[in-house]
C-alpha cells in the first residue's frame, strides 16, 4: 500500500477547511477596504450605529449583489430613491483574494480532472452562499434625513413630513449575482494563472486564451497601480488625505478604467445635479456639472486642460506592453495578424466588461403634495453611462493595431520553449 498521497486526495480531504479560509479571506478583505474608504468618507460618524451594516451593503453590492433604497416621509410627501455603482476597488480586492485562495490548493499541478475542480469550487460557494446570506441580512437600515432649518424645517413639522431615507438587500438576487460573480472569478482564475492545471480536454485553448486573458488582468491592474501612485501624490501634495484615500479604496478602478476607455476614443454621456458628485477630479465633474446630459470625450475634456491628450500617449504605450506580453507568452508558431486578432478580441471583452460594471446612477428626491422638490440641498441626480458601441469599435481597433505590433517585436526574443531553427 502506497502511503503517499495524491494532490487531488489532499484537495477532497481538507476541501472545507481550505474553502472556508477562501471565502473568509475574500469577505473580510473587502471589508477591510470598504471600512477604511467608508471612514475616510465620513460614514463613520453614521448615526445608530450603522456604520457596520453600510460597511455589510459595500461588500454586498461590490460582489453583485442588490440593495434597495427606500424612503418615507409621512402620509402627505414621498420620497424617491435609487442608486447603481459598484465599488470597483472592494471588488477587485475580492477577486484578488478569492481568486489567490481558489488556485492555491492546486498550484504545481499541470493537469486536474473537471470532477476535482468542479467539487473544489462547489465547496466554496456553498460557504460563499451561506456566508453572503448573512452579510446580507446585515445590510439594512433607515436614517432620518434632516430638513435643516427655517421654512423647510417648519413646513415639515406642521406637515409630519419627516424625510427617512434607508436600505435593504434584495437576498435572493444578492444571492443569484453573488454566485455569478464567484463563478466569473474562478474561470478567470483558471484563465489566467500560468500554472493552474486545466482539464486533460482544455489544455489546448491555454496557448490562444491564457496569454491574452494574462496580459489584459496585467493591463488593467497596472492602470490601477497607477492611480494609487497619482493618488498618493495629490495626498501629499494637495491635502484632503481622507477623502483620497476613500476614492483609492472604493472607486479607483471606476476612475482609472473609466479614463481608460476615454484615452482609447470612447465616449460616455452623464450628468451631476445637486449634492451628488463623482469619485473623480474636478475636470470631470466640471464637465458633467450641466442642466442636460453631457458627453465625455477626448474633445470636451480638452476644451478645459489640453493635457488630456497624453492620456492617448499612456494607452498606447501599455496596450503596446500587453500586446507584446501577450504575443512573449504565446506560441512562436502564431503570426502576427493571429495575435491582432486574439488582443482585439480580449481588449473589447474588457472594455465591454469596464463599460458594463462602470455605469453609476443615483436619485434621491423630496416631494410634499407631489409638488417639486423640497430645497435645494433635498435632491439630486447622478449620471454615468457609456456609449457602447462607440467604445467596443476604438477597443477592436486599438487591439488589431496593437497586437500586430506586439506580434512583430515579440518575433525578435526568445520565448519559453522556443527551440531554435538550425535552418539558414
Amino acid at each position: 500500500m502506497s502511503l503517499q498521497t495524491r494532490p487531488d486526495q489532499a484537495v477532497t480531504r481538507h476541501g472545507w477547511v481550505q474553502a472556508a479560509a477562501t471565502v473568509l479571506a475574500g469577505l473580510i478583505s473587502m471589508g477591510v477596504v470598504a471600512a477604511l474608504g467608508l471612514w475616510g468618507a465620513g460614514a463613520a460618524d453614521l448615526p445608530d450605529g450603522a456604520f457596520p451594516r453600510v460597511v455589510a451593503a459595500t461588500v454586498v453590492v461590490a460582489v453583485g449583489g442588490s440593495i434597495e433604497l427606500a424612503g418615507d416621509a409621512g402620509a402627505i410627501a414621498e420620497t424617491q430613491a435609487g442608486m447603481t455603482v459598484i465599488p470597483l476597488s472592494v471588488a477587485l480586492t475580492g477577486v484578488l483574494a478569492v481568486a489567490a485562495g481558489f488556485l492555491r490548493p492546486l498550484r504545481h499541478r499541470a493537469v486536474a480532472g473537471a470532477p476535482e475542480l468542479a467539487g473544489w469550487a462547489a465547496r466554496i460557494a456553498i460557504l460563499w452562499i451561506l456566508a453572503l446570506t448573512a452579510l446580507s441580512l446585515l445590510a439594512r437600515q433607515t436614517f432620518a434625513i434632516p430638513l435643516g432649518e427655517g421654512t423647510v424645517s417648519g413646513i415639515g413639522d406642521v406637515l409630519g413630513a419627516s424625510p427617512r431615507v434607508g436600505f435593504e438587500t434584495d437576498v435572493p438576487a444578492t444571492l443569484f449575482f453573488g454566485l455569478l460573480w464567484l463563478a466569473g472569478v474562478l474561470v478567470l482564475a483558471l484563465l489566467v494563472s500560468p500554472g493552474a492545471p486545466l482539464p486533460a480536454r482544455l489544455l489546448r485553448f491555454q496557448r490562444s486564451v491564457r496569454p491574452a486573458a494574462y496580459a489584459m488582468v496585467v493591463l488593467l491592474l497596472a492602470y490601477v497601480a497607477l492611480g494609487v501612485l497619482i493618488g498618493l501624490v495629490v495626498a501629499a501634495t494637495r491635502g484632503h488625505v481622507p477623502e483620497t484615500f476613500a476614492v483609492i479604496l472604493l472607486g479607483l478602478p471606476n476612475l482609472v478604467w473609466l479614463v481608460f476607455t476615454i484615452g482609447l476614443g470612447a465616449s460616455w454621456e452623464g450628468r451631476v445635479d445637486g449634492p451628488f458628485g463623482l469619485p473623480m477630479p474636478r475636470l470631470l465633474d466640471t464637465v458633467l456639472r450641466t442642466p442636460d446630459l453631457s458627453t465625455l470625450d477626448l474633445r470636451t475634456l480638452a476644451e478645459h486642460d489640453g493635457k488630456v491628450w497624453w492620456l492617448v500617449v499612456v494607452n498606447a504605450v501599455l496596450l503596446l506592453t500587453a500586446a507584446f506580453l501577450m504575443a512573449a507568452r504565446s506560441s512562436a508558431r502564431m503570426r502576427a495578424w493571429q495575435h491582432a486578432l486574439h488582443m482585439a478580441v480580449a481588449l473589447t471583452l474588457t472594455v465591454l466588461m469596464i463599460c458594463l460594471v462602470g455605469r453609476i446612477s443615483a436619485h434621491y428626491g423630496l416631494s410634499v403634495l407631489g409638488i417639486g422638490d423640497l430645497g435645494s440641498g433635498l435632491s439630486g441626480d447622478l449620471l454615468l453611462r457609456p456609449r457602447l458601441w462607440t467604445a467596443l469599435g476604438f477597443a477592436a481597433l486599438w487591439g488589431l493595431v496593437t497586437g500586430f505590433l506586439g506580434g512583430l517585436l515579440a518575433s525578435r526574443v526568445h520565448r519559453r520553449g522556443e527551440v531554435a531553427d538550425s535552418r539558414p
